[in-house]
C-alpha cells in the first residue's frame, strides 16, 4: 500500500494540535491502518525514554498509544528542553548533543533536515499513514526562514495540511484568516481543511461565521470539536491542570510547582484516584493542609532549589517532614532532598554547589553524561511507605544528569537501586512514571489513609487502562464531530 500522510498545524500554541493528532491516529488505527505519529521538532520539558534508552517528547508517546504501538524516537527526532531563560538542551534522535542559546540553535537547526527526513522516511517505509504535528504557529514570520517544523515540514513530506484553531480563547475567525493569509500561495494550496476546537454552545449560532470564513479563505471547515472533559496528557506546562483544586474529603497532596518543572505527567496517575485532592503550590501560604508533599522533576535542579529556599517553600517542606507528613521526591526533587548538590561542570547552573533540604543523607554530583533508560523489574528490600511490596513488578524510566550517593536505605530491583526510603514518611526515586504502577500508588496512599482513619482501597484502575478509555472517548467525539470522509479525501482515498 502506498504511504499517505496528513499534517496538523495550529493557529497558535495550545490550539489543540496534539489532541487532534491523537484523535486522527486513534480513528485511522481503528479503521485498520498501520499509523504512526510524527513531530519533527518538539519543545517541552515533558519527555519519555524508549525501550532503547532514547529520549522523546511525551505528546508523541500518547499519540503512539492511540495507534497501539510502542513509542520510538523516530516519531520525534528533535526535542528541545529549556534549561534556563537563555539556553536549551538539544536532543537529536533521542540523545543530547549539548546546550545552545536560541540564536545558536536558530543558526544550527536547518542542518538537521537530513536527520528529520531519515526519521520520517523510516515511518514512510513501515507504516500506511503518518499523522504529522506542527509546532506553535506555522506563520511566525520573524523566524520563518529557519522553519523545520511547520509548512517547511509539510513541503519536505509533501503533505496536505489541516489547520486547528481554538475558539475558547476568542478571535477564532481572525486567527484562521490571519494564519492562512500570512502563508505563501504555495503553502495555502496545502491547507485542505480547518478544525475549530473547544467550542461551547449551540453550533447553529456558529454556522453563519463558518460559511463566511470558508468563502473568505477558500478552505472548508471539516469539523467543530466541542469542549469536553477528555483527559489526555498535555504536551507542556501551558495546562489547566495547574489551576485545578478538587475539593473532597480524602488525601491532600501538594505538588511543588517548580519554575522548570518537568515530567509533571508523573502526577497524572494520582489525579484519577477518587479520594485524592491535588494542588500545585508556589508559595508557603498555599501549604499546610497537605498529607503528602511531592517535589517533582525539574530541568534545572539547582536554580529551582535556590528559588524554593528564597520563597520559603523549602522551610515549609522541612517543617512538614518534621511533623510526620509524607515527602516524596522524583528525579530533581529526589536530588533536592539530599544534603548537597554539586555542579562542577556547569551542566545546569552557574552555581557550583548548593546545600539541599537535608531530608536524606545523600549527595548529588551533576555529571556530563546524561542517564536515559527504561526499566522494569521486581521490588526488593521494601519498607516504610512501600512496606509489603517485595516481589511486586515495577516499571518506569530515568532521565537525569546527576549521580547520587549516600547512606540511606535502598529499595532495589534486580540489584539496581530504584528508590530511597527513610522511616515511614520519606521516599525518593529517579524513576519517572512511578505512580503508573498501581500497586505502588495504592500502597503509599493506603498508608496515609490509615493514618487519617480513612477506609483503605483494595484495588484500583491502572493508568494505562484509564488512558485507553480516554482515547476511546476521544475517538468517539472525533468521529461525531469531524468529517472523516473529508479526512480520507485529503489522504487521497
Amino acid at each position: 500500500m502506498k504511504h499517505r500522510n496528513i499534517m496538523v498545524v495550529g493557529t497558535s500554541s495550545g490550539a489543540g494540535k496534539s489532541i487532534t493528532v491523537a484523535g486522527l491516529c486513534r480513528a485511522l488505527t481503528k479503521d485498520g491502518y498501520r499509523v504512526s505519529p510524527f513531530k519533527s521538532q518538539n519543545m517541552a520539558l515533558n519527555s519519555f525514554v524508549t525501550k532503547s534508552g532514547l529520549e522523546m517528547g511525551r505528546a508523541q508517546v500518547v499519540q503512539a498509544a492511540a495507534c497501539g504501538i510502542d513509542p520510538e524516537a523516530y516519531m520525534n527526532p528533535i526535542l528541545l528542553k529549556p534549561t534556563t531563560n537563555r539556553k536549551i538542551q538539544v536532543i537529536v534522535n533521542g540523545k543530547s548533543i549539548g546546550n545552545m542559546s536560541g540564536i545558536e540553535y536558530g543558526n544550527f537547526k536547518t542542518s538537521l533536515k537530513p536527520e528529520i527526513m531519515r526519521s520520517y522516511n523510516y515511518i514512510k517505509e513501515n507504516f500506511d499513514i503518518s499523522v504529522i504535528e506542527g509546532a506553535g504557529s506555522p506563520v511566525e514570520i520573524n523566524i520563518k526562514g529557519e522553519d523545520i517544523a511547520n509548512m517547511k515540514m509539510a513541503e519536505m513530506a509533501d503533505s496536505s495540511v489541516i489547520l486547528v484553531a481554538d475558539i475558547d480563547r476568542g478571535g477564532v475567525f481572525a486567527s484562521i484568516y490571519g494564519t492562512i493569509m500570512l502563508m505563501t500561495v504555495e503553502e495555502r494550496a496545502r491547507v485542505k481543511g480547518v478544525i475549530i476546537n473547544k467550542f461551547r454552545g449551540d453550533i447553529n449560532i456558529l454556522k453563519p461565521g463558518l460559511k463566511e470564513i470558508e468563502e473568505l479563505t477558500g478552505v472548508p471547515i471539516i469539523g467543530v470539536m466541542p469542549y469536553s472533559n477528555i483527559d489526555i496528557e498535555d504536551e507542556d506546562s501551558v495546562t489547566e491542570r495547574f489551576k485545578k483544586m478538587q475539593k473532597k474529603k480524602g488525601i491532600n497532596i501538594s505538588v511543588i510547582k517548580l519554575r522548570h518543572i518537568s515530567n509533571f505527567t508523573d502526577i497524572d496517575a494520582l489525579r484519577i484516584v477518587e479520594d485524592v485532592n491535588i494542588k500545585y503550590v508556589t508559595s508557603p501560604d498555599e501549604m499546610g493542609d497537605e498529607d503528602i508533599i511531592i517535589i517533582p522533576g525539574t530541568k534545572n535542579t539547582i536554580d529551582d532549589l535556590k528559588e524554593i529556599k528564597d520563597s520559603g517553600v523549602a522551610t515549609e517542606i522541612i517543617k512538614a517532614s518534621k511533623a510526620g507528613k509524607s515527602i516524596i521526591g522524583i528525579c530533581g526533587g529526589f536530588q533536592m532532598m539530599g544534603e548537597k548538590i554539586k555542579d562542577p561542570y556547569g551542566i545546569e547552573s552557574e552555581i557550583k554547589e548548593i546545600p539541599g533540604l537535608g531530608l536524606l543523607e545523600l549527595e548529588t554530583i551533576m555529571e556530563k553524561e546524561k542517564n536515559t533508560l527504561q526499566y522494569e523489574g521486581k521490588l526488593e528490600n521494601c519498607s516504610g511507605l512501600l512496606a509489603g511490596l517485595n516481589g511486586e513488578a515495577i516499571n518506569g524510566y530515568e532521565i537525569h544528569q546527576g549521580v547520587t550517593i549516600g547512606k540511606e536505605k535502598k529499595i532495589t530491583s534486580d540489584e539496581r537501586v530504584v528508590a530511597i526510603e527513610k522511616g515511614d514518611t520519606i521516599f525518593a526515586t529517579y524513576l519517572h512514571g512511578i505512580f503508573d504502577n498501581e500497586k505502588v500508588t495504592r500502597t503509599i496512599l493506603n498508608k496515609v489513609r490509615e493514618k487519617k482513619g480513612i477506609e483503605t482501597q483494595l484495588e484500583g484502575v491502572t493508568f494505562a487502562e484509564y488512558r485507553e478509555k480516554e482515547l476511546d472517548k476521544l475517538e468517539k467525539v472525533f468521529r461525531e464531530n469531524i468529517d472523516m470522509e473529508k479526512i480520507y479525501e485529503i489522504l487521497g482515498e
